[in-house]
């Protein structure tokens, strides 16, 4: 997949997927180039865990109460401690990075304040920790067959599908039935 990014799409995780940490997941990749790719999974919410919990926690003020409904995912397993939000792009601050023309990446305290104080992106997803992959990585991943690239994911099944529906979408989207896929990657 030489000088092919692929910053912008979605991961969908084959049925047959090995790691625990990705079975069944959706990834959004905020990012791709020669150095590696890095990107969010955005159909995993931590149990138990909300906007406005993580807010109390970081001592922010929240006057929005539907941060109480918002969840928090695991963005994946590296640096679980750092937040990202991946929101709509009616938002943008120092810092926010522009992944498409619909979508940006934001990873400072100034977007949840913002957000408490009802001034943040109509639709977001806030996440603890990322996917990352090394160099090449990715891409042999994506020869093994472990992930299905959809090109242009649509905000309804970003931000509005339940999450646990989010997988199974995705391939109704791409009018696939998980179910038949075959575990074996094709060569010619």
């Amino acid at each position: 997949m030489p000088n092919k990014t692929l910053t912008g799409t979605l991961l969908i995780a084959m049925p047959h997927m090995q790691d625990t940490r990705f079975a069944q997941s959706l990834v959004y990749i905020c990012g791709h180039d020669d150095m590696g790719a890095m990107g969010l999974i955005i159909n995993k919410p931590l149990e138990s865990q909300n906007v406005a919990d993580l807010m109390g926690q970081l001592g922010l003020d929240n006057n929005d109460q539907e941060l109480t409904t918002k969840p928090i995912y695991l963005g994946g397993p590296i640096e679980m401690g750092r937040g990202f939000i991946l929101h709509s792009d009616d938002y943008k601050q120092d810092g926010t990075l522009q992944i498409d023309e619909h979508l940006c990446l934001s990873a400072t305290l100034e977007i949840l304040i913002a957000m408490g104080q009802h001034k943040g992106p109509r639709q977001s997803i806030c996440a603890l920790g990322y996917a990352g992959w090394m160099a090449g990585q990715l891409e042999g991943e994506l020869q093994q067959n472990s992930w299905l690239v959809m090109t242009r994911p649509d905000a309804d099944l970003l931000f509005f599908t339940p999450d646990q529906d989010k997988w199974k979408k995705a391939f109704d989207k791409l009018g696939i039935h998980p179910e038949l896929l075959s575990f074996d990657a094709g060569h010619a």
